[in-house]
C-alpha cells in the first residue's frame, strides 16, 4: 500500500532547512543576506532593499532568481517572523511582482531565511539565505 501511494505522490513535503524557528527583532532582519549561488538581499532598516541574483520561490516554479528594489515588510506569530518582499518590477517569467514570503530560522550562530521552491512532489532545494546572528 506504501508503494503505491508513493508512486501516486510524495507522502510529505521536502522538510525545512535546518535551524529553529525565531522570532526576530526588524534590526536582526535588516541586513545582507546571502544564497548558496551568491545571490544578495539587503534589507535596509527604513523599508527598502537591493536584490542581486538573489534566490526566490514563487508559486510551481524552480530556480528562480530576481534582481531588484522597493520595499521589505516583516510580520510574525508567536515563534516565528515572516520577510516579504515586493519588487519594483514583474518577474519576466511569472509577471509576478511579490514572491512567496521568507520564514527565519536560527542554527547556531547563523539566522536563515527561507522559502520552499517548486513542486513538492519533487526534490527542489529550498530556497535559503544566510546572515551571521547578531
Amino acid at each position: 500500500m506504501a508503494l503505491a501511494l508513493t508512486a501516486c505522490g510524495r507522502l510529505y513535503d521536502l522538510p525545512p532547512p535546518e535551524g529553529e524557528p525565531v522570532v526576530l527583532k526588524p534590526a536582526e532582519v535588516a541586513t545582507t543576506w546571502t544564497d548558496s549561488d551568491g545571490g544578495t538581499l539587503t534589507l535596509k532598516k527604513d523599508g527598502t532593499f537591493i536584490a542581486d541574483k538573489v534566490c526566490i520561490a514563487v508559486g510551481w516554479y524552480e530556480g528562480l532568481t530576481w534582481s531588484g528594489t522597493v520595499a521589505w515588510g516583516q510580520g510574525s506569530n508567536e515563534k516565528q517572523s515572516f520577510v516579504g518582499v515586493t519588487f519594483d518590477a514583474a518577474h519576466p517569467e511569472t509577471r509576478e511582482r511579490e514572491p512567496d514570503s521568507y520564514a527565519t530560522l536560527r542554527q547556531g550562530k547563523v539566522l536563515k531565511l527561507w522559502a520552499a521552491v517548486g513542486d513538492p512532489d519533487h526534490d527542489y532545494p529550498n530556497c535559503v539565505l544566510t546572515s551571521p546572528a547578531s
